[in-house]
């Protein structure tokens, strides 16, 4: 089935190291954007209303909730605090 030829590729594919790499970075840039969406709806807040309330347009929360791409630590920082929340940052251990 088509499904079970594009997982093969996609197997393949993740055989290239580099191209790897991409994949899990994207990867995780998602499992980001992910979290601060929770975040905002566990805060019962808008996109408009976190933006509001840490001082950015609602482009820019909808754009880091939906592909996020080098988001600083001090726009993480804003997005926490409008949250009533503290950022913290972690480094695991990979598997």
């Amino acid at each position: 089935t088509m499904s079970t030829r594009l997982n093969r590729f996609y197997r393949s594919q993740l055989q290239d190291e580099e191209l790897n790499a991409l994949v899990e970075t994207e990867l995780e840039n998602l499992r980001i954007g992910a979290k601060i969406a929770k975040l905002r709806e566990k805060a019962r807040l808008t996109q408009a209303k976190l933006a509001a309330k840490s001082g950015m347009a609602s482009s820019k929360i909808s754009a880091i909730e939906n592909s996020p791409q080098n988001v600083t630590v001090g726009t993480l920082i804003k997005i926490a605090q409008a949250a009533n929340k503290k950022l913290d940052i972690r480094f695991l251990n990979t598997a």
